[in-house]
């Protein structure tokens, strides 16, 4: 063994140690010694070589014992820190209070208890769901009950070893600065696990449930737009799934609400499980996830299949190709789709007065800029994460108004009453989508087409490359410095004329061979470079999995309908063109 890797090795060891001490449980201790204890030293060092980090969006990790793991310690630290900071802002309130929680994941529950428990036992009051709930409800119940934070437990659609921590605040946002970095000052300060306040005040915890849902529910059927189409059309087949997640808790409500009243259901998927039994990965973007709904939608012949992801946050959506197929759409196509409706049903009925505007991410679809453009309807672009779209609201509120936003990771956001993306409200607007297009003789993809036709037609494609552990975030470290050092000259055969970087706010215009900074609140460490023929390639590692992200765009033409096939075969042709060109 190396010097360094022994040196690694003992630091870990002697971490370890610490967790075998009273302050920690009996099951804490016993897997703490079994890892100390087993000749493979991995999961030790994996379990102890940092601590679990808690960065702007709060914490995401593996489950287990250690420092480097979501455990009733790592939650109970990051909850005390995050109180002792909102007792230091909020100093001059009486009471400060706080929503909590959580989706169906393993040790959800224990976690948002422990949660509850530490925030009252610091004096403050919470507000807790009596079981799990869609992540958007907890960003409304915040803004609803007047808390100044929240908190969710969920790790979104990561596989079923992990689990989350999600911070919000008063605006019902996720955390930005500068409370980000408070927060994390704060957190960072509890070295000791004896700092934490574990044993709750039950007198300042306040169980809540149904009376939120109700109005939660109904603020969603305020956003219905073609209510008449609904009426007309509400026996559309529309399967649904919530791949054992919150979903199954409000969407076939909402859809009810809405006025549909042919819900199909995949009944092994209805079942809350943080195994996630029926399936690889829990996530709707992903073709094996919605398989099972797929089948169903085959057997009964139905016009729409949505998902939503383990904490309902996310939107997955399937639709009928030419041949009769069904056919994932991906997240770009989603947002674009919602946004392109909500602007054009904004027209039809005379709601456009000219202070309207929209949100993407910069790595979501320019076809969206498009859409806005062609009608008049202000756009922002934002850093991915919903924290971002959520800023541009609350800067704007009062002044401008809201229409939608989203990302290509299948989230949208088409309300202000929420400020963290919502597949209630997606999937809602979804389906009355379909029901407004069949009322125009139209399905899915007609409209797609249409849209395609009338602003540019464009192809996205997502990669994400995995490299877990230590090593591998050394390696996706080093791949972004290499990427910096040697940008490619061109793309899919055509030159690369634009780079940003956003880790130095920069851009360079290539051919003119200038500089200029970029306009953006804070740095990212995110690579863009635009080609002469509009192709777009975005590269960032992940902010919650052991990953580095590529996003690439093409533009093609699109005349008419029978040139769909033709459109999408050169896209798909230049976008291997691309691919080949970054090595991946």
């Amino acid at each position: 063994m190396s010097e360094n890797n022994q040196q690694l090795l003992d630091s870990v060891v002697a971490k370890a140690k610490v967790w075998l001490g009273d302050a920690y449980d009996d099951e804490t201790r016993a897997e703490v010694r079994r890892m100390l204890d087993a000749d493979d030293k991995t999961p030790l060092i994996e379990a102890f070589y940092r601590d679990l980090e808690f960065g702007t969006g709060g914490l995401r990790g593996i489950m287990g014992a250690g420092s480097n793991r979501m455990n009733i310690y790592t939650v109970g630290a990051a909850t005390q820190g995050l109180a002792n900071y909102l007792k230091e802002n909020f100093k001059d309130l009486p009471q400060i209070s706080v929503a909590v929680g959580h989706d169906v994941r393993n040790n959800s529950r224990l976690f948002a208890e422990v949660v509850a428990n530490v925030f009252s036992a610091n004096g403050i009051k919470v507000y807790l769901f009596d079981s799990f709930r869609p992540t958007p409800e907890l960003s409304y119940a915040i803004r609803e009950l007047g808390c100044q934070s929240g908190v969710n437990i969920t790790a979104s659609h990561n596989p079923k070893e992990y689990n989350g921590y999600k911070a919000y605040w008063e605006d019902g946002a996720q955390i930005i600065a500068p409370h980000d970095v408070n927060i994390i000052r704060c957190v960072e300060a509890i070295t000791d696990i004896s700092d934490v306040k574990f044993e709750g005040n039950k007198e300042l915890i306040t169980i809540i449930g149904k009376e939120i849902d109700d109005k939660y529910l109904a603020a969603i059927k305020g956003l219905s737009l073609s209510p008449e189409c609904i009426e007309r059309h509400k026996d559309l087949k529309i399967v649904y799934t919530p791949i054992h997640g919150t979903g199954v808790k409000l969407i076939p409500e909402s859809l009810r609400n809405y006025g549909f009243t042919n819900i199909i259901h995949v009944p092994e998927q209805d079942i809350p499980d943080g195994n996630f039994p029926t399936v690889d990965s829990p996530n709707p973007e992903n073709a094996s996830a919605m398989a099972m709904a797929i089948a169903k939608a085959k057997e009964t012949g139905a016009d729409l299949v949505v998902a939503s992801d383990p904490d309902a946050d996310r939107i997955g959506a399937v639709i009928r190709d030419a041949k009769g197929e069904y056919v994932l759409i991906n997240g770009n196509q989603i947002v674009m789709i919602l946004l392109n409706y909500i602007i054009t049903r904004n027209k039809e009925l005379g709601r456009l007065k000219g202070n309207e505007f929209i949100v993407k991410t910069i790595v979501t679809t320019e076809t969206i800029k498009s859409i806005a453009d062609k009608n008049d309807v202000k756009m922002f672009d934002v850093y991915t994460g919903f924290k971002w779209i959520a800023a541009v609201i609350r800067d704007l509120e009062g002044v401008e108004r809201y229409l939608g936003g989203g990302e290509e990771s299948y989230g949208f956001l088409a309300e202000d009453f929420c400020r963290d993306k919502d597949s209630v409200s997606a999937i809602s607007l979804m389906a009355e989508i379909a029901a407004w297009a069949k009322d125009k003789d139209m399905d899915f993809l007609a409209m797609l087409q249409d849209i395609y036709m009338k602003y540019g037609f464009s192809k996205e494609c997502g990669i994400s490359v995995t490299r877990p552990g230590k090593s591998g975030a050394e390696e996706i470290q080093a791949m972004m410095v290499n990427f910096r050092a040697n940008p490619p000259k061109s793309l899919g055969g055509s030159a690369v004329t634009i780079v940003k970087d956003y880790g130095s706010l920069e851009l360079t215009d290539v051919a003119a061979g200038t500089k200029s900074k970029l306009d953006m609140p804070v740095t990212s460490n995110v690579l863009q470079y635009f080609t002469a023929d509009g192709t777009k390639v975005s590269i960032r590692p992940s902010g919650t999995e052991p990953k580095i992200k590529f996003y690439i765009e093409v533009k093609g033409s699109l005349e008419s309908a029978a040139d769909y096939d033709r459109a999408n075969a050169d896209a798909e042709a230049k976008i291997e063109a691309v691919k080949a060109d970054l090595g991946i």
